[in-house]
């Protein structure tokens, strides 16, 4: 199975802000520093800042849940630009992600979602919120979903 750019970079957007205020924040950190600095990414020092403000954000939150769900989206995008950059680190950044997925504590595991479809299904998730379909007469077969 080819995982797409934009799916990998969601499962590790998400792993990565599930992990800020908790002890696996640390090899999160790390770990993500790692596959920037290994592909001369610019800007190392804004990035170490830009982890440490965001998980402090999340530290200090009256609701740290609700801070996830506003930083995801934003590390999603980056991840993504990252990844279409050097798509070769995408096995490194899979990796990355499904350790850390296992580092987490229980309560922020619900933060980790795979969603995954085989011999032409279709799959449709969502966190955080619905996910509504509509299909017509002949949808599945090679139709779009109304």
């Amino acid at each position: 199975m080819i995982e797409s750019l934009a799916a990998i970079a969601t499962a590790a957007s998400t792993t990565l802000v599930a992990a800020m205020a908790t002890d696996a924040w640390g090899a999160a950190r790390s770990g993500l520093l790692r596959l920037f600095r290994r592909n001369d990414a610019p800007e190392q020092g804004a990035l170490v800042a830009l982890l440490e403000s965001e998980a402090a954000l999340v530290s200090e939150a009256e609701d740290p849940e609700a801070a996830r769900r506003q930083l995801a989206p934003a590390w999603q995008l980056r991840l993504e630009r990252f990844l279409h950059a050097h798509p070769e680190v995408a096995d490194d950044v899979r990796e990355l992600t499904r350790r850390l997925q296992d580092e987490l504590p229980a309560q922020q595991r619900h933060w980790v979602q795979h969603v995954e479809a085989r011999d032409h299904g279709q799959a449709f998730g969502a966190q955080g919120g619905n996910v509504i379909v509509h299909q017509g007469p002949g949808a599945g077969h090679g139709d779009r979903a109304t």
